[in-house]
């Protein structure tokens, strides 16, 4: 059975750091492009962060860019590192797995809350 699990997220002050973490079982990690994807309160969700299977395209949206790092390691976790967090990076933050080899093979993590306040 295939899960994704996140952790890492919480609450902290404007301008702060978190590590979103990613442990991936029940499929063939390094077959599978990672990525993070966010949602706030009344809107859709949005793509944050991915990385290729072997980590070689990393792409991350515009909003990000510059304070995020996506990275993975060779077992079975991907990593999102956020600093400079600012308070519209509120929003809860998912894991997502899709296939090399076809892409309507894709899995969800259930998501940890990321809350930026002072």
């Amino acid at each position: 059975q295939v899960h994704l699990v996140e952790s890492g997220g919480g609450l902290v002050q404007p301008g702060g750091s978190l590590r979103l973490s990613c442990a991936g079982s029940g499929f063939i990690f390094s077959r599978f492009a990672m990525s993070w994807y966010r949602q706030a309160p009344g809107k859709e969700r949005e793509s944050v962060a991915s990385i290729s299977s072997i980590g070689g395209q990393i792409k991350y949206a515009e909003s990000v860019l510059g304070r995020f790092t996506i990275s993975r390691d060779a077992k079975n976790t991907v990593y999102l590192q956020m600093n400079s967090l600012k308070p519209e990076d509120t929003a809860v933050y998912y894991c997502n797995a899709v296939s090399l080899y076809n892409s309507a093979v894709n899995y969800w993590g259930q998501g940890t809350q990321v809350t930026v306040s002072s």
